[in-house]
């Protein structure tokens, strides 16, 4: 892994996070997760210990340009190493775990992670062997106490097995992260634990932090059970091969393909890098138990014909470089698709997703494919967060006195409280914050909200995990937007010019339309130039361009009110 780590300018409220007094009191805070569906983590701190919940990512959608992956900030973290006394994850997603190369490579933390989750982590470091790090496990049975924390856990159901929610208990009452949870009352694995919920409930909850992606849907989620009977039946009723595309990580829904695609005599192909280790480390711990003999090698898929063959593959979301893409665009090495194959899409799009979807499910079909959705009459997907009817019984069972909605957009989050208003919470005990936001608890004492208490921000990557500066994002922003607009000069060493100005442009403005600006701005641009060249005693290039650069850009805005990226060019002969 690469990293190129720019300076970065300090947030000017970064040093609030130190306390005036020794009083006791616990800081609640996300440094990532809230506004946004991805890259959660979380804080509950003391004066003297932090404990972080979670470490993940965000996937760039196409507005941020060359971007893959977002993660968090950690500057905060890095200055109060001295205080953190472990991080703690939820469960095995990577919006929950992703970001834990960046994070391990800045801080030594130990780690505590559950059954698959645990797995899914060390393969993840296997890919970068120069990180020293540590890692141990918890189950439901687990406390670990610390000189102002107990930590314990709880189980809960989701779309991978091993989830969990963290209850901290501190001097004032528990605070409870939830993590991601569905009431699942027929689970493909364990239950969710109704019993520890509600004893959390009875001995005192300070402060709920709460799943909030599903806070605007009404209905109760469909049972993972369901699903996995639709797809069963489903594939009994297909003829040829199936291509099913679906998270990697949404280790249920791997298990009920492979198992109806053995149950229904299909051999089993796999492709995705991702999909390749969910499946292995759900293997090691038995989540899923398929025969060896069922999976055939990727390079010898051609050899299998018609009805008894799944693909099972990555690219559910239209990733560009994911298989189902390939497999859309015609480019893939191994797969083309054939007159009689059926693509099913088992998840439900990200919010942001859905043209890039749409647009491999057009090229599938011009490629002769049968493509099924998720649709009343096709249950090809549930989800694995709460309903408005979920997120009332976990407060229910909870009790918090205060709810912090996390895990989610703005309005996600604001659908939450609002639950949480229908069942008789008052204004003032509803918090929807901002990353870096404070929410402060002292005995006796009203919770307190410091906007923008702690420094947080986001962190660019590209696909190979190496860092982009903001300003590189600004101007890839304004490439795409504005256009470009290169000015050439030539010269000699005495400062005489020796060629006529040149002007190109890319993506500035029509070719007509600029063909009759052309004129303007080079007469404009060797004015500039001249005036630069003789501003400066001395053949001072860096000055001299960065002077015609700006009066460039500035004339241009006045007559355009476009903004182009200027590249200015001087040749010295």
């Amino acid at each position: 892994m690469q990293e190129n780590i720019q300076t970065k300018k300090k947030h000017p409220n970064h040093r609030k996070q130190k306390p005036n007094d020794n009083t006791p009191k616990i800081r609640v805070c996300s440094i990532g997760g809230l506004g946004e569906v991805g890259m959660n983590m979380y804080i509950v701190e003391s004066n003297d210990e932090i404990i972080v919940m979670d470490c993940g990512i965000l996937f760039a959608d196409d507005d941020v340009h060359g971007v893959e992956y977002i993660i968090p900030d950690f500057t905060y973290l890095e200055e109060n190493k001295h205080k953190i006394v472990a991080m703690f994850i939820t469960h095995g997603h990577e919006d929950h775990i992703g970001a834990l190369p960046l994070f391990l490579r800045k801080l030594d933390v130990k780690i505590y992670a559950a059954g698959i989750a645990n797995n899914l982590i060390r393969f993840k470091m296997y890919e970068y062997p120069d990180i020293h790090y540590t890692l141990e496990s918890y189950n439901e049975n687990s406390i670990f106490a610390y000189k102002d924390f107990t930590v314990s856990f709880f189980r809960t159901n989701h779309s991978i097995p091993d989830s969990f929610g963290i209850a901290i208990k501190t001097k004032l009452g528990y605070i409870v992260n939830s993590g991601d949870f569905k009431f699942d009352l027929t689970p493909l694995g364990d239950r969710s634990d109704f019993y520890k919920m509600a004893k959390l409930g009875n001995e005192g909850v300070l402060c709920l932090l709460a799943d909030s992606t599903n806070s605007k849907i009404s209905t109760f989620s469909p049972s993972e059970k369901t699903i996995a009977n639709s797809i069963k039946q489903m594939f009994k009723s297909i003829k040829g091969r199936i291509i099913i595309a679906t998270f990697a990580s949404n280790v249920y829904r791997v298990e009920q393909i492979l198992e109806s695609s053995v149950a229904c005599g299909r051999k089993i192909a796999v492709f995705g890098h991702s999909m390749e280790k969910a499946i292995e480390a759900a293997s090691k711990l038995k989540y899923i138990n398929i025969p060896k003999s069922s999976f055939i090698p990727a390079r010898e898929l051609n050899k299998y014909q018609g009805d008894n063959v799944t693909i099972i593959c990555t690219g559910s979301q239209g990733e560009p470089l994911a298989a189902l893409s390939r497999i859309a665009n015609g480019t893939h090495k191994q797969i083309q698709l054939r007159p009689n194959d059926t693509v099913i899409y088992s998840s439900k799009p990200i919010p942001g997703n859905e043209q890039f979807i749409n647009r491999n499910i057009n090229l599938l079909v011009k490629r002769g494919a049968n493509v099924i959705k998720n649709s009343p009459l096709s249950d090809t997907h549930t989800t694995g967060h709460a309903s408005v009817e979920e997120i009332k019984l976990m407060l229910s069972l909870i009790k918090p006195k205060y709810l912090m909605p996390v895990h989610g957009e703005f309005h996600m989050l604001k659908y939450h409280a609002n639950v949480a208003l229908e069942m008789g919470y008052k204004k003032d005990e509803l918090f929807c914050l901002d990353c870096g936001d404070v929410l402060e608890f002292k005995e006796n004492s009203k919770p307190k909200v410091i906007k923008q208490g702690i420094f947080t921000d986001q962190l660019y990557l590209d696909s190979n995990f190496s860092q982009i500066s903001s300003e590189t994002i600004r101007e890839r922003k304004q490439l795409a937007d504005e256009g470009i607009i290169t000015a050439v000069f030539t010269i000699n060493k005495k400062k005489k010019i020796l060629a006529p100005t040149r002007i190109k442009a890319v993506g500035f403005v029509d070719t007509n339309h600029f063909e009759n600006l052309t004129k303007d701005i080079k007469e404009k641009a060797t004015e500039i130039f001249i005036k630069s060249l003789n501003d400066y005693k001395t053949l001072n290039i860096n000055g001299i361009r960065s002077a015609t650069t700006h009066a460039l850009s500035q004339y241009i805005y006045d007559e355009t009110e476009r903004k182009p990226y200027i590249f200015t060019i001087i040749n010295v002969i």
